[in-house]
């Protein structure tokens, strides 16, 4: 990829992230850790070592970004189930990593299209609850109440 293209799409990412709710955030680091995992598979196929391995750190990164971006008091089971499904994400890619599997990397891609699909679906009105509440919860405790 030019270098020019390379600036514009990263250019274009921070414009995104700079105006984004916190739902478009999470899709976006989605979408992030779908295309490192990409391209760590091809690395893989291209036995381009370094190129795996720098994309599977940054995949792993993401990843365990979502897993901290999880509200573990307000989301309950579905909290739970996220943190250990990113759990094993992240230990998948570090075994499709040190065995050069890509097979493993389609695995957890398909997981984190999942997750992903189930993200894009929740509805605009939805959202605004959880924001609402959210806000709600912080004012709660910044007041020592």
């Amino acid at each position: 990829m030019s270098y020019g293209i390379k600036a514009y799409k990263s250019v274009g990412v921070k414009d995104d992230l700079a105006v984004a709710d916190p739902h478009r955030v999470i899709q976006l680091l989605m979408q992030g850790a779908l295309e490192n995992m990409a391209k760590a598979k091809g690395s893989m196929e291209r036995k381009d070592y370094a190129g795996k391995s720098a994309a599977v750190s940054k995949a792993m990164t993401i990843i365990s970004a979502l897993q901290g971006s999880l509200d573990m008091e307000a989301g309950g089971e579905i909290s739970d189930n996220l943190w250990a499904l990113y759990d094993f994400m992240v230990n998948h890619l570090m075994l499709a990593s040190r065995s050069n599997s890509p097979s493993k990397v389609d695995e957890v891609m398909e997981l984190m299209l999942s997750i992903k699909g189930a993200w894009d679906q929740i509805p605009v009105s939805e959202r605004e609850k959880g924001y609402q509440m959210q806000v709600a919860r912080q004012s709660h405790s910044a007041s020592g109440f």
